[in-house]
């Protein structure tokens, strides 16, 4: 049995596979707001999937994770901060613990038994919620890279940047010009605003845009242009085989026939075979993939 936890800032989810990935069981409860009641909370968790377990747990959360040093840098979970995570976690459990960066454990699951699986030996995984995440996946393994940083491209600038993008706003890491700023929930809505005058959310505007809504279509364009540009210096440099969508945003509709419609205009590669799908487990993938950082 394969036990996997998504840590988030206000709940903790946890899954538990078997070695086929087919779910056994499923835990959730909120997440405390300090170190402790954390650690014990995820104690409390496993024991209720899993009580008579021995293997590796594996832990998702959000934020840059040193996994060799076993340390966490995550702004929804300030308490983590400077504390040897991984080491007082296994501690408090009994049993040894892997952490991942969330945006890692949804490429890994989607590339094990996701939308991107049999698609080829790497993956890209795009999280486009609340904020922008990416995470890699080479051979079934997570690319961590030398600093925990493999895969965050949300913190890149946005490239080719134009008038018709909106002056480029401040983003949460300090920096301003972020991809992030341009491609997250809320930025959808500032561009919206930016093109139209018109302050609405982003299920609004998908919304009109299906009705036929002119203007909603057009900043929903002008959304998968940007995201295009984005993913284009992805594919010079990882040349992935896949490219899988997940977060609230890649449900918008026609999202991955409009990227990959304009990508080729911003690659090396004019006609790239690189393929771009919509993740199938969506917001389970960060706990199943988090199940897979042990070997079944």
């Amino acid at each position: 049995m394969r036990v996997g936890i998504d840590l988030g800032g206000t709940k903790i989810a946890a899954v538990a596979l078997d070695r086929d990935g087919t779910e056994l069981a499923r835990h959730r409860c909120p997440t405390p707001r300090s170190y402790d009641g954390t650690l014990n909370a995820l104690a409390e968790t496993v024991a209720a999937l899993n009580p008579a377990g021995n293997g590796g747990i594996g832990i998702s959360l959000p934020g840059v994770v040193d996994a060799a040093a076993g340390r966490v840098r995550a702004v929804n979970l300030p308490w983590l901060e400077g504390q040897s995570f991984a080491t007082d976690a296994a501690r408090r459990i009994g049993r040894p613990v892997r952490i991942a960066n969330d945006a890692n454990c949804f490429t890994l699951s989607e590339a094990t038994d996701g939308a991107a699986a049999g698609g080829g030996s790497v993956v890209f995984g795009v999280i486009l919620g609340t904020g922008v995440g990416g995470g890699i996946v080479v051979d079934g393994r997570i690319l961590p890279g030398a600093n925990g940083l493999a895969g965050e491209w949300g913190h890149a600038p946005l490239p080719w940047r134009e008038e018709a993008d909106g002056p480029p706003a401040s983003c949460g890491c300090g920096k301003t010009g972020c991809l992030e700023t341009m491609l997250c929930g809320a930025g959808l809505s500032r561009l919206h605003r930016h093109l139209t005058g018109e302050a609405l959310e982003p299920p609004e505007i998908a919304a009109r845009a299906q009705a036929g809504d002119a203007a909603a279509a057009g900043t929903l364009a002008r959304h998968a242009d940007a995201l295009a540009r984005a993913l284009a210096p992805v594919l010079n440099l990882l040349d992935p085989h896949m490219v899988v969508v997940g977060g609230g945003l890649s449900a918008l509709p026609g999202l991955c026939e409009a990227v990959t419609r304009r990508w080729g205009a911003w690659s090396l590669a004019a006609q790239p075979r690189t393929r771009m799908a919509v993740a199938r487990h969506g917001a389970e993938s960060g706990m199943r993939g988090a199940a897979r950082l042990w070997p079944g």
